[in-house]
C-alpha cells in the first residue's frame, strides 16, 4: 500500500510516538474521550489498535491503580464479540492499552452516514452485543458506556470496545471536576441519578442503543444534557420511529426499575425467536447493508509501512538589518546579506501603538477591519506637517546630490512598516477592477462585509456576506489575502466522541480523524497540532486580526469559561496559512464535552 494513505489511516502528526511498549506506530486511527488511537502490528505481522491514555488521566495516581486493575479483568474477557485484550502498560509514563484491530466502523458512524438499519440487521446486533455483555458480565465487569460508538461493525458481528475502562475513569478525581464518563443519551436512570451500576445498567444501554440503530434517532432525544437527562429518568423512550415489530423487546430492555430489565440471555433468545431472523443468529456476507459492507472492505486495506511525518513548517526568517553606513553610489556591490538560522516565526515587535500607522505618501493604505474604520471614497488625507521633511531639502538649503544614509534608514523603516500592515491586510475588488465588496469580517453576532463606502461618505452596514460556502451557496470572491469559503457554518457536537472537520465545515465522528480538526473536549477546545490559536475579546475578528493575533498573541489552550455566548477565536493552518474564526453559539459544557459553535473558514490566497 502507497503512503497515500486513505481517510481512515491518518499520517502521524509530529507529536505522536513512533513507538509505545515495543510496539510501532503506523497510523492514527481516532480520538475519544480518554485518549487516542493507533494503528500498529505484533511481532507476527497481526494488527492491533493501540490506545495511548490522555495526560489528564495519566497524572492521576486513582486512575492509574483503577486502570490496571480493570485492564486485568479486560484480559480475561475472552467473548467472541469484544476487541480482545491483548497487551497494556498501566505503570508508563502514559498508559496504553492494545486490543484487536477490527475493520469496521463504528456503529455511530454508520447510523450517521447511512441511516436506520434494517430490522434483521438490527435483530443480529442486539443478539451479538447481548453475547459480548455475557461474557464481560461473567468477569464481575460491567461495562458503564455501552453506546454507538464503543460498538464496531465487522463483516462477521459486531465488536464491543472500552469494556471496564469508563470504572478507572469513573474512580478518578477529574470526573468530579467536570469530567463524566457515559453518554447521557445511552445511560440508564441509576447510573444518571448516581446510584448503584449492575449489569442492568449495560442492557438498558443496549435497549437504547437498539433503538437508535432501529429508528436513526436516540430513544430520549437529543439536545441539553440536562434535558436528555431528565426525559432518562422520568420520561418513557419514544419509539415511533422504531419498527413496530422491535417496539416491545426495546421497551422491556428501556424498563426504568432495573429488576424488570432481561438478562442478555433472555435479551438473545428474544431476537433468535424473532420471525425476521428465522430462529437463527447467523452472520452471513448480508448481514449488513451493501455500503456499510463496502467501508469494511476499505478499511481491511491496511498500510503496511509507517507514513512519513508531517514536517514540522520551517520559520520564517528575520528580515536583514540596514547597515549604519550606506555604500557609495557606484560603489561595488556588497555581497548578499546573510540570515541569521531561524529561530521562531514569531515576530517581536508589538502591534503599533496608534491605531492607524503612519503610511509614506503613494503606498497602499491599511484596508477597512483591520487597523480602524472604512474612510469615505475620496476623503483627503491627512495634512503634511510644516518644516522639513525627510529626503526633502528645506527653504534655501541647497540640494545634495547623492543618497544620505538618513534617507536610507527611513525608508527601510517606513517600508517595514508597510510591508507589515499589507501582510496582514484584507482587501477586495469586484470583479470589474472596481474598489466595491469589504473585508470579511466575523462578528459577535455573525458574519458580514464591509460595505463600499460612497462618495458622500455613507457606508451600507448590512451589505451581503462575502459568501455563502457551505450552505449552499457559492464560495467568496477573493479579498486580497483571504477567499471565503464557507461563513457562519453552525456545527454542534453532542459529546466528545464527535468533532468538527474545518476543511469541510461539518460535524464528523471523532474514529474519521480529520486532517483539520477542532475538538471539543471537557472544559476546553482541542485542535490539530499543526494549527496556531488566538483568543479575542473583542466583537469581531477579520482573517487578518487573527494572523496578527496568532503572531503577536498566540495562545495554547481556549478553555469554555473564556468563551460566552458570541465569543471569538481563531486558528491559522501553518501548512496552508488558512484561517478558521470561530464563534460560541452556546457555552461549551463542562460534563460531556458539548458544543455548539458557528465556524467561518477563509483560505489563503497564494
Amino acid at each position: 500500500m502507497s503512503n497515500d494513505l486513505p481517510s481512515v489511516f491518518q499520517p502521524l502528526q509530529p507529536e505522536d510516538p513512533r513507538e509505545v511498549g515495543g510496539y510501532r506506530v503506523f497510523a492514527r486511527l481516532g480520538a475519544g474521550g480518554m485518549g487516542r488511537v493507533y494503528l500498529s502490528y505484533t511481532p507476527g505481522g497481526r494488527p492491533v489498535a493501540l490506545k495511548v491514555v490522555r495526560a489528564e488521566f495519566a497524572e492521576d495516581g486513582e486512575f492509574r491503580r483503577r486502570f490496571a486493575q480493570e485492564v486485568a479483568n479486560a484480559q480475561r474477557i475472552h467473548g467472541l464479540y469484544t476487541a480482545q485484550v491483548i497487551d497494556a502498560g498501566p505503570d508508563a509514563g502514559a498508559p496504553w492499552l492494545v486490543t484487536a484491530y477490527v475493520p469496521g466502523p463504528s456503529l455511530q458512524q454508520v447510523i450517521r452516514e447511512h441511516g436506520a438499519l434494517p430490522p434483521r440487521t438490527v435483530l443480529l446486533l442486539i443478539g451479538g452485543i447481548a453475547e459480548a455483555l455475557q461474557a464481560i458480565h461473567s468477569v464481575q465487569v460491567v461495562h458503564r458506556d455501552l453506546k454507538p460508538a464503543n460498538v464496531l461493525v465487522a463483516s462477521d458481528g459486531p465488536r464491543v470496545i472500552d469494556f471496564g475502562i469508563a470504572r478507572a475513569a469513573d474512580a478518578t478525581a477529574l470526573t468530579g471536576t467536570g469530567y463524566r464518563i457515559g453518554s447521557p443519551a445511552f445511560m440508564s436512570p441509576e447510573q444518571a441519578q448516581g446510584g448503584p451500576v449492575t449489569a442492568a445498567t449495560d442492557v438498558f444501554a443496549l435497549g437504547a442503543l437498539a433503538a437508535y440503530a432501529a429508528g436513526g434517532a436516540p430513544p430520549f432525544g437529543e439536545g441539553p444534557d440536562t434535558a436528555v437527562l431528565y426525559r432518562v429518568v422520568h420520561e418513557e423512550p419514544d419509539l415511533a420511529a422504531v419498527p413496530a415489530g422491535l417496539r416491545e423487546l426495546m421497551a422491556s430492555c428501556l424498563a426504568k426499575d432495573p429488576a424488570q430489565r432481561p438478562t442478555p440471555a433472555e435479551v438473545i433468545e428474544a431476537a433468535r425467536s424473532h420471525p425476521a431472523v428465522g430462529g437463527q443468529l447467523r452472520f452471513a456476507e448480508d448481514w449488513l447493508p451493501v455500503q456499510v459492507n463496502t467501508e469494511i472492505t476499505r478499511r481491511s486495506d491496511l498500510p503496511r509501512t509507517p507514513p512519513t511525518p508531517l514536517p514540522a513548517p520551517p520559520a520564517t526568517p528575520p528580515m536583514p538589518t540596514v547597515p549604519a553606513t550606506a555604500p557609495a553610489i557606484g560603489a561595488p556591490p556588497a555581497a548578499a546579506p546573510q540570515y541569521p538560522a531561524p529561530q521562531s516565526h514569531r515576530p517581536t515587535a508589538p502591534y503599533p501603538a496608534a491605531p492607524y500607522p503612519t503610511v509614506p505618501a503613494g503606498a497602499v493604505p491599511p484596508p477597512v477591519g483591520v487597523f480602524g474604520p472604512p474612510q469615505p471614497a475620496g476623503a483627503p488625507t491627512a495634512p503634511v506637517a510644516p518644516g522639513p521633511q525627510p529626503g526633502r531639502p528645506a527653504p534655501g538649503e541647497p540640494v545634495r546630490r547623492g543618497v544620505s544614509w538618513r534617507t536610507l534608514l527611513v525608508v527601510a523603516a517606513a517600508t517595514a512598516v508597510v510591508g507589515t500592515a499589507v501582510g496582514v491586510a484584507l482587501t477586495s475588488g469586484d470583479d470589474d477592477g472596481g474598489t466595491g465588496g469589504g473585508t470579511p469580517t466575523v462578528q459577535a453576532g455573525g458574519t458580514r462585509t464591509a460595505g463600499q463606502a460612497t462618495a458622500g461618505g455613507s457606508q451600507d452596514s448590512a451589505a451581503p456576506t462575502a459568501a455563502q460556502g457551505a450552505k449552499g451557496g457559492s464560495t467568496g470572491k477573493p479579498a486580497g489575502g483571504y477567499t471565503a469559503v464557507y461563513t457562519d457554518q453552525v456545527l454542534s457536537s453532542p459529546d466528545y466522541s464527535y468533532v468538527f472537520d474545518l476543511t469541510a465545515g461539518k460535524v464528523v465522528s471523532s474514529s474519521t480523524s480529520p486532517a483539520w480538526v477542532l475538538e471539543p473536549s471537557y472544559g476546553h477546545f482541542n485542535w490539530s497540532s499543526g494549527s496556531d490559536a488566538f483568543l479575542t475579546t473583542e466583537s469581531h475578528l477579520t482573517p487578518a486580526e487573527c494572523a496578527a493575533g496568532v503572531e503577536q498573541q498566540p495562545v495554547a489552550d481556549v478553555k469554555y469559561d473564556a468563551l460566552p455566548v458570541g465569543g471569538l477565536f481563531c486558528l491559522r493552518n501553518r501548512e496552508n496559512g488558512g484561517i478558521v474564526v470561530v464563534r460560541t453559539v452556546e457555552q461549551g459544557s463542562t460534563s460531556n464535552a458539548r458544543a455548539k459553535v458557528s465556524i467561518s473558514y477563509f483560505r489563503r490566497n497564494g
